[in-house]
């Protein structure tokens, strides 16, 4: 049965759960947008390997996405859009976004002082991504990066809403506080999850970025324009998981405050997936 281009899927994907902060957002502006999510959990996380292994993984779950009716991609995943994002856009023929521009930009929005702070994976924070981003719009910002390698393992365990994940946020982010910055980006989609102790560790002075609004708003546009709304009344959204589906369904349920199906997939591995 063909689909009409309206109502194809938006397809979002990332190397875990952090995505569904960004999924959450575009379906508060989009609600009537079907969304297919895919989370990597099975290779999560991202940020400690090589940008070829990142781009390569990247391809594969684009690949199995394109294999739906999608009108358009979401990479979720500051890792995955600095490796990647150039790459896919090249390979398909639908609107694809990455996370680190439209972050980039409301942290600009947002300071006063001119002095931002970047956490993020050690492959987001070695590829400079949101420091050239930054400072492509604004040159004379100064910007501090720090890597946070412990956050992503902590919100895909589900300790989240610990008393040791507040220590270890806490602890992270100690070099960030003698920096004088007034806006810090959550460069890395999971660390929302984590937004209640990082803005505990940082006091109530600091703007906490996620770039979640922005891009949403950003896809919005782009399929307004496009004229891909859809005109659907319920959406049909589907989860996918390369790891266990248990608890990817349980941290999705506790993001979104109702149940979700999650279905387990293998990905195809090849050295170019789209090729």
């Amino acid at each position: 049965m063909t689909v009409s281009a309206t109502e194809r899927a938006i397809g979002i994907l990332d190397s875990g759960v952090g995505g569904l902060t960004v999924a959450r957002e575009v379906m508060r502006q989009l609600p009537r947008e079907t969304i297919y999510y895919v989370g990597d959990t099975k290779r999560c996380p991202y940020g400690p390997r090589s940008p070829e292994e990142v781009r390569r993984y990247t391809l594969e779950i684009v690949e199995f996405l394109m294999a739906h009716p999608l009108k358009a991609i979401l990479i979720a995943c500051n890792t995955a859009t600095a490796a990647a994002l150039q790459e896919v856009r090249e390979q398909v023929p639908i609107p694809v976004l990455g996370v680190i521009d439209p972050g980039a930009r409301a942290a600009i929005k947002a300071t006063q002082n001119h002095i931002i702070g970047v956490i993020g994976t050690q492959g987001t924070v070695e590829s400079g991504a949101y420091e050239k981003a930054l400072r492509r719009i604004h040159p004379r910002l100064t910007v501090h990066s720090l890597a946070c390698p412990a956050f992503v393992p902590l919100v895909e365990s589900g300790y989240r809403h610990t008393p040791l994940a507040d220590q270890i946020v806490h602890d992270t982010l100690q070099p960030l506080k003698k920096t004088h910055l007034d806006t810090l980006i959550l460069g890395c989609t999971h660390y929302p999850l984590l937004a209640d102790a990082v803005k505990k560790a940082m006091g109530p002075d600091v703007n906490i970025i996620s770039s979640a609004e922005e891009t949403a708003a950003e896809l919005s546009t782009i399929l307004q324009h496009k004229e891909l709304l859809t005109h659907l009344k319920v959406p049909r959204h589907r989860f996918f998981t390369t790891g266990d589906a248990a608890p990817f369904a349980q941290i999705a349920e506790d993001w979104f405050g109702y149940p979700v199906e999650v279905e387990q997939i293998v990905l195809k591995t090849s050295e170019s997936p789209l090729g």
